[in-house]
Formats: C-alpha cells, sequence, structure tokens
C-alpha cells in the first residue's frame, strides 16, 4: 500500500506537472464553441461516485464502462472509465467523445488532461479521517492487507501528508491551467444539508439542471466512516 501511494501521490516532477499545460491545444476561440469536459475528481474515497450519480440523475450523461461492478464498499456503482487511467500513458483520445459528459479522474490524473479541451472540474472534499478510515477498509474487503503489505503499510499521520502535500500541488497547478475551472465540495457537509451544494453545482455548470434532483440523491444512510 505504501509505495503505490507513494507513486501516485507522491513528489510529482515539474515534467508531468506540465504535462497538460504543454501540450498543444486548441484555440481559445475553438475552446469556447465546445461544450466542457464535467470532471468530477477528488482523492480516493472522498464522494466522486456519489457526485457522478448526482449528475447522472440531472441529465449529464457520464463516461462508464460498467467494468468495476458495484460492491459492498460502493453499493451504488463506482461511475468509473477504466481508460480513464491510461491517461498517463498517452490514451486521452477518447476525451473527443467527452465534452458535455461527466468523467470521474482521481486527483493524481488531473495534470494528464489534454490542453484541447474546456473542464469544469468539481473536486469533492472529505475528511481526512474518514478517507483513511474508509480506504483501509476496502483494502480489508478486498484481502490486500496480507502479511506482505502490512511489512510496507505506512501511518495514517504519513498518508495524510502525503495526501495534504498532493492536493496542494494540484490547486497550484490548477491556477496555471486557462482552460479549467474549479468548484470545491464539501461531501461531509452536503450529506447534511445537500441543497445548497447542489445549487452550486448547477450554477457552476453551463446548463439549466434540477438542482432538487441532485439533491435527492444525496443518501446520508451511505455516510459510513464517519469522523469522530
Amino acid at each position: 500500500m505504501g509505495n503505490l501511494l507513494r507513486r501516485l501521490f507522491g513528489g510529482e516532477s515539474k515534467q508531468k506537472q506540465s504535462a497538460s499545460s504543454a501540450s498543444p491545444g486548441a484555440s481559445p476561440a475553438v475552446r469556447q464553441q465546445q461544450e466542457p469536459v464535467i470532471v468530477v475528481s477528488g482523492l480516493p474515497r472522498s464522494g466522486t461516485s456519489m457526485m457522478m450519480k448526482m449528475l447522472d440523475a440531472a441529465g449529464v450523461n457520464p463516461v462508464i464502462d460498467e467494468i468495476r461492478a458495484a460492491d459492498v464498499d460502493n453499493p451504488k456503482g463506482y461511475y468509473e472509465f477504466e481508460r480513464v487511467k491510461q491517461m498517463d500513458k498517452g490514451d486521452v483520445a477518447w476525451l473527443a467523445d467527452a465534452p458535455g459528459k461527466s468523467v470521474k479522474v482521481i486527483s493524481a490524473l488531473l495534470r494528464f488532461l489534454p490542453a484541447d479541451y474546456e473542464y469544469r472540474v468539481i473536486f469533492m472534499r472529505r475528511a481526512m479521517p474518514e478517507i483513511l478510515a474508509s480506504q483501509r477498509k476496502m483494502l480489508k474487503h478486498r484481502e490486500e492487507f496480507n502479511d506482505a503489505s502490512k511489512q510496507e503499510d505506512v501511518s495514517d499521520e504519513e498518508i495524510a501528508a502525503l495526501f495534504d502535500a498532493h492536493l496542494k500541488q494540484v490547486f497550484d497547478w490548477v491556477k496555471t491551467q486557462p482552460n479549467i475551472r474549479l468548484l470545491e465540495i464539501d461531501y461531509n457537509a452536503m450529506l447534511v444539508d445537500p441543497e445548497p451544494y447542489a445549487q452550486q453545482i448547477a450554477a457552476f455548470l453551463p446548463w439549466s439542471l434540477d438542482a432538487q434532483t441532485m439533491a435527492e440523491v444525496v443518501d446520508p444512510d451511505l455516510y459510513r466512516n464517519r469522523a469522530q
């Protein structure tokens, strides 16, 4: 677990951080004529699947392949597209069909989004202790917590520091991207009172979406691993 987290969320080189901005992009005029790609992002286990479901209910078609089935850790589905995980290897051609749709992209892969498109990023924020507890529970469910992984495991404090540094890098990078607009959503607060956040999302996106429909998707019963 420790090595995987360090590889995904550890120190990112300047070259990698600049991957999107350095790639040839469309002119501003062309970008303005495109519908944006709606990207739902955040740390793992931060509420991204629920946000994808909210957008789906409001009529924003998701880019998904249904390869990863719903399970005990995400009983209402993951809303994932496997090719997203290959963006760091240059697999971005699928984005040609993504404008006007939503797609889930883990925060560590945002920097590989090509500059040819306009993006509206809905970034989920969740209490760090809950993220860590949820991730560890998922690993146990998948029987990945074997003796070998325990030996190389890292403490919650080290993972939290890694994630915090990663988030700073992500937000600093986003500020340099003229084709990206970002909205942060507090997962914890939205579960308590979803309507104001659904209204923020509706105002952030370029269509007339029904905020009430999105708010009704929020299911407090799924609020597990609650911070004490």
